[in-house]
């Protein structure tokens, strides 16, 4: 399945220049707010260690990209409009927000570490502002979201469980459109307490708390603290990690991995996306002010956090919070290849507990309708419809209309 990320956050944290470092595009970066007017759309990699170092082979791949063992995934990172209090109402670009986050499978969360935007997303004194404050901000409109939307259609929820729906399946006709699944609602309404509870009878309170626990479940988030190449970003850090003990918080530098990407596209130096070092290919391409920056970023980012943050945020939020499994589907169990001879070819993302059918439901429909098993390129074993994958599967699917 193409993983879509959403970023969020208030203006000025970073956002855009987190989305251009991870997708290599040109989004519009500005001090003043709201520079992001609507989204950006590109596309970043999850990071893993392929299968082809395993098997002793060397691939060719078709979804994705190897580069020195390492398998890039394609996924959709999608750069929201700041936002600021009273999005949820509409107040700055909160609408168009809330339209497209819907669209997001997880959500990253980028705050401004050092404390340089004010509570309006306005550049300030670097440690005056307060980034704690700043994602209580930003999580209370979203869950306002959510609640908006619920007691929008309460009276129209509330009619169909009395005509015999059941709660689960009247909220999510309301819900489906951001993504919410009826599993997430059931787990919220359990975790609220709320299970037998007449919904027409819940007071504020209930409702706020079903919807916090609603939207941490369908929208999993992480926290990047960015800008921590900042002398103002370590303390406050901490205070983020104290503050929310229950989200991962991932140490960053947006800026850092533009710069390195930058150079690495150049020719300048060789980088790969994610690791702890860089290698200057050559000094003498560089100008005084290229050197003095690659030296800062080696000094002041990579020995105090081994990594820029980026990819590890990404990787985080794909194989962390969405606990997503690589397979690679090929065709020749025994060769590797698709029909075309291709090695190892394609490397998908898959939820866990997802089946072998599943899997030939990503592929194509008509495999799925065909399918009779799966075989294992490692045993050699038959594997039923209902299997569940494991990371780094490597299967060929037998079906009556094999495409693969």
């Amino acid at each position: 399945m193409k993983v879509k990320l959403g970023l969020i956050g208030k203006t000025n944290t970073g956002k855009t220049t987190f989305f251009n470092s991870s997708t290599m595009q040109s989004a519009e970066v500005s001090t003043y707010p709201f520079t992001t007017k609507k989204p950006n759309v590109g596309t970043a990699y999850a990071v893993v260690l392929c299968v082809c170092r395993e098997f002793g082979v060397k691939d060719n791949p078709r979804n994705s990209k190897c580069i020195d063992g390492w398998r890039f995934i394609p996924i959709e990172l999608i750069d929201l409009p700041g936002l600021i209090k009273g999005a949820h109402a509409g107040k700055g670009l909160g609408n168009q927000f809330l339209a497209v986050a819907a669209q997001s499978d997880a959500l990253t969360h980028v705050v401004d570490a050092s404390g340089s935007i004010d509570v309006n997303g306005y550049l300030t004194e670097p440690g005056t502002g307060d980034p704690v404050a700043d994602i209580a901000d930003i999580e209370e409109e979203l869950v306002m979201w959510y609640l908006k939307m619920l007691e929008g259609n309460l009276d129209k929820m509330v009619r169909e469980i009395k005509r015999g729906k059941g709660m689960v399946n009247a909220m999510g006709g309301i819900f489906a459109g951001i993504g919410v699944k009826p599993f997430h609602i059931k787990m919220a309404l359990e975790k609220s307490g709320l299970t037998d509870k007449d919904l027409e009878n819940w007071d504020f309170e209930e409702k706020k708390e079903f919807c916090w626990n609603l939207r941490d479940i369908s929208k999993p988030t992480l926290i990047v603290a960015n800008k921590m190449d900042l002398p103002t970003a370590y303390e406050n850090f901490k205070r983020i990690r104290d503050a929310y003990p229950d989200y991962i918080v991932v140490p960053a530098s947006a800026e850092a991995e533009l710069t390195l990407r930058k150079a690495e596209s150049k020719g300048f130096i060789r980088y790969l996306p994610g690791e702890e070092r860089f290698e200057i290919i050559d000094s003498t391409k560089l100008t005084e002010k290229q050197r003095w920056a690659l030296e800062f970023i080696k000094r002041t980012i990579l020995r105090e956090y081994m990594r820029t943050g980026v990819q590890f945020a990404i990787n985080v939020a794909v194989f962390k919070l969405l606990r997503m499994n690589v397979v690679y589907p090929v065709y020749d169990p025994s060769k590797l290849t698709d029909k075309k001879g291709n090695v190892l070819p394609d490397a998908i993302l898959m939820p866990v507990g997802s089946t072998v059918k599943d899997l030939a439901m990503e592929i194509h429909s008509e495999l799925a309708k065909g399918l009779l098993y799966a075989i294992d390129a490692r045993t050699g074993l038959r594997l039923p419809s209902n299997y569940q994958l494991k990371d780094r599967d490597v299967l060929s699917i037998v079906s009556t209309t094999k495409r693969v």
